[in-house]
């Protein structure tokens, strides 16, 4: 790392966006007054996949692989919710037994998402044996998430007009033993984070964001609730199978980190429950109905509660079987804004635990590049954008004209 000293004896210091603690490419510029954050720029844009234009080019199946694909974390959320949009557009009604095989994956994805999370938090703070146990506790649930549709991670469970794979006896049963071993774990790491006194310290009155500034900044999921606000789309806007299924809000006054750390620890027991309802109160029925290759023309917006929070997907189709426009604003994009404001007033040893606490997914936020001025906005193409960062880096001393990329 470099460090730019100023006359008033205020430090800036770089993180990233290549950097060991950082597994995926982010830049977090930190001015510092001592050990003290006075200011930070968040930079995201350096992992745009480009998914969004290519969905514009492939029919709505194709498209339902690509999506998956947002986020392997929480690929199912992202399915769900294009799924809907087309079901809604096509004007189908998706099978109760469809719906709820699809809440059940999702709460799986949830705990698989929040126990990786917790693991994940424990590690910045340097509490490795309470990571070892989270990650072996995920284990659990993805060899069950194998189990129903045959991948540990983008397990391809739904299809536009229903689901992909059915639950019998057998998966019933192996889903319902291991909730119930994950129901003691869990029981057993809330207690830790009530009582072990370095963790709370570690925790507690870092990255605060009051009740006021998560909704000034838009904060969404467990980074919302934690600061009080009771929104959660499976209840204030219930979709699919949540329609019938009892959900409670789980929210928390703390509005740091420790109180993003409670949320999500109980959100998993009540993801528990929601399985055990689901897997007892599961309707017979078949798994899809048909939908028309042609979607008619129109336009959509869904949201999904994902581990993360409120996923939106928006969709406009022109009435033939690629879509005109599809957009995805996922969880992390939304929870980005309040990330100044949270890392201000901190300590540099509590930046990556506060970053971390969001449970950040930069390919979900990055989108599109591009290049605002005085005179116009350009929305770069692919030559462009090269051109654009050939340039940049000559300015930096480095000759990138050697390298050969395939022009699209």
């Amino acid at each position: 790392m470099s460090e730019n000293i100023s006359n008033n004896n205020k430090i800036v210091l770089p993180i990233g966006p290549q950097h060991p603690s950082l597994d995926e490419p982010g830049r977090f510029d930190i001015t510092l007054e001592g050990e003290k954050v006075v200011n930070a720029v968040v930079g995201v844009g350096y992992n745009h996949r480009g998914l969004e234009k290519v969905c514009e080019s492939k029919n709505y199946i194709q498209d339902l692989y690509i999506i998956e694909r947002v986020c392997g974390i929480c690929s199912h959320s992202h399915s769900t919710a294009f799924c809907m949009a087309v079901e809604e557009l096509a004007g189908v009604t998706v099978p109760q037994r469809a719906e709820y095989i699809r809440v059940v994956v999702a709460e799986l994805e949830r705990l698989h998402s929040h126990l990786l999370w917790l693991g994940v938090a424990c590690h910045e703070i340097g509490f490795d044996t309470m990571f070892m146990y989270t990650w072996r506790d995920r284990e659990k649930v993805l060899d069950v998430l194998a189990t129903v549709g045959g991948n540990r991670v983008n397990y391809g469970i739904n299809t536009i007009g229903g689901v992909r794979r059915d639950f019998n006896e057998t998966i019933n049963s192996e889903i319902l033993k291991t909730v119930d071993s994950l129901e003691e774990d869990i029981k057993r790491y809330l207690e830790i984070a009530m009582t072990e006194t370095t963790l709370i310290s570690r925790l507690k009155s870092k990255g605060k964001l009051s009740h006021e500034d998560a909704l000034k900044y838009g904060a969404v999921g467990p980074v919302a609730r934690a600061a009080g606000i009771a929104i959660d789309i499976r209840v204030t806007e219930p979709y699919g199978a949540y329609k019938e299924i009892p959900v409670n809000v789980i929210t928390d006054t703390n509005e740091d980190v420790y109180g993003r750390t409670a949320v999500r620890i109980l959100e998993m027991q009540e993801s528990i429950n929601i399985i055990r309802y689901c897997i007892n109160n599961m309707p017979e029925g078949t798994l899809t109905v048909k939908v028309p290759r042609r979607i008619p023309a129109g336009e959509v917006i869904v949201r999904v509660e994902a581990p993360r929070g409120e996923d939106i997907h928006y969709l406009r189709s022109n009435g033939t079987d690629i879509p005109d426009r599809v957009r995805v604003r996922a969880p992390t994009e939304a929870n980005w804004h309040g990330m100044k404001h949270m890392l201000k007033g901190g300590n540099l040893a509590d930046v990556p635990i506060t970053i971390a606490a969001i449970d950040p997914c930069y390919s979900c936020t990055d989108r599109a590049i591009v290049i605002s001025s005085e005179k116009n906005t350009e929305v770069m193409d692919w030559r462009g954008l090269r051109r654009y960062g050939i340039d940049w880096y000559k300015k930096q001393n480095i000759d990138l004209t050697s390298l050969k990329i395939k022009e699209v």
